[in-house]
């Protein structure tokens, strides 16, 4: 393998696994308050014109990345648009372990200004 396709492959995956830490953010917290909707919906519809632009050319390498990217940053649109209750209840589909105790405990630490954030 040459070491122009490695470098495809690390960008595909980069790609593919940079929306992951936002999702579970959202799963765990609920809180998508300094997520833009506009930005996050021009973005999805981007990620649909590569993904069809991939399609259309049989290229597997950005259909593969692009669909996992889609799939990913639409959860994330959905969720920004979703009124608190809905977003609960599928957030708590998704990570049943997250009691509400737990969630207003972390949401009063980050309202907290006393409270420091790790990194």
């Amino acid at each position: 393998m040459d070491w122009v396709t490695v470098i495809g492959y690390l960008a595909a995956l980069c790609s593919m696994t940079s929306f992951t830490p936002q999702v579970w953010k959202i799963i765990k917290t609920r809180d998508t308050s300094s997520i833009s909707a506009p930005m996050y919906a021009i973005y999805v519809l981007g990620l649909a014109f590569w993904l069809i632009f991939g399609i259309l050319k049989n290229e597997w390498p950005l259909i593969i990345t692009n669909g996992v990217c889609l799939v990913l940053s639409a959860f994330i649109l959905v969720m920004t648009l979703l009124p608190r209750a809905k977003k609960d209840a599928v957030a708590d589909v998704l990570d049943p372990a997250t009691s509400s105790t737990e969630r207003s405990v972390g949401r009063a630490r980050l309202a907290d200004p006393k409270t420091k954030r790790s990194k």
